[in-house]
């Protein structure tokens, strides 16, 4: 199976370049488009999903939305449950940025090594309606949640007779987050590149930072288990042998996916965007559902 990592599309406060982690930011007409490329993307390449998890604010549940939307339609006479949805998660939500949210990024201030916005919490921090940035520890938990509460059954539960890849569609922090939780539930030495697939810098990479996520950019990983490796069913020698510089231990049979590895195949995957410009004029501002797209005022005639 195939599980993808996928960030959501542009909004209106990446453009307008605040903090917008548990605030509701809207998608804009561009981040829209760049939602429907990627589900026609993914639907072109035969792609069909089993799962579809997504964080319950607006601009990832709208990409989401528009990955499912783009899927084939089940038969009329499927079960109800082979009819795909999009399981909207409060957990999956981006890190709350607390007192700034909603708050223009912070420049590094002249003459000093530390952050603007960490210079700011020093000033601010003892004020009485400052509350800081939800920490590492508080996003690893939520992330563990979703792992062991709904990802980790998702996994172990596909049947190799149906469609089986997954989708979780999320924030470019948190889902840094999930990538580094996932990778504790697996033995260290059980997960490769794909060949011809280059990361990281000097023949050396970090598994806990493969890098950032682009709007509706995404990491995509085979998950397989060991003994289908083995027999050459979904053969691991795909992937080019790599070495990995990763604080992970070897975990124990305990591990709920110690029998599984994961080759990873595409970081930070950007090819549905390719050719797509931004509209000039109306392309960084809001995305409003209701107004016709431009290709429907050229429809053509029937003869």
């Amino acid at each position: 199976m195939r599980l993808f990592l996928i960030r959501h599309g542009e909004t209106v406060d990446n453009v307008a370049q605040v903090y917008a982690g548990v605030k509701d930011s809207a998608l804009t007409v561009h981040g829209n488009l760049q939602a429907e490329r990627l589900g026609k993307y993914f639907a072109e390449n035969g792609l069909r999903f089993r799962r579809i998890f997504s964080s319950d604010l607006q601009r990832a549940l709208k990409t989401a939305t528009a990955i499912r939307l783009a899927q084939p339609l089940p038969d009329c006479d499927a079960a109800p449950e082979a009819k795909l949805q999009v399981t909207a998660l409060t957990v999956l939500r981006e890190q709350d940025f607390g007192f700034y949210e909603g708050k223009p990024f912070y420049a590094r201030p002249k003459d000093s090594t530390r952050s603007g916005k960490e210079n700011h919490r020093s000033q601010h921090q003892d004020d009485p309606d400052f509350k800081d940035v939800e920490s590492k520890e508080s996003m690893a938990l939520r992330m563990s949640r979703f792992l062991h509460d709904h990802l980790v059954p998702a996994i172990r539960s596909e049947s190799v007779e149906l469609t089986s890849d997954i989708v979780v569609v999320s924030h470019g922090i948190i889902l840094s987050q999930l990538w580094r939780c996932l990778l504790t539930l697996l033995a260290k030495n059980s997960i490769t590149l794909s060949q011809g697939l280059s990361v990281g810098t000097g023949g050396i990479t970090p598994l806990e930072h493969l890098g950032g996520w682009s709007n509706t950019g995404y990491l995509e990983l085979d998950i397989l288990k060991k003994e289908s490796a083995a027999t050459g069913e979904l053969a691991i020698s795909t992937a080019a042998p790599h070495t990995f510089n990763s604080s992970n231990a070897d975990n124990d049979a305990s591990s709920p996916l110690h029998q599984y590895k994961v080759v990873i195949k595409t970081v930070n995957g950007k090819e549905h965007l390719k050719g797509l410009k931004r509209t000039r004029g109306v392309g960084s501002s809001r995305f409003d559902e209701s107004q016709k797209s431009i290709e429907s005022f050229f429809k053509k005639r029937k003869v």
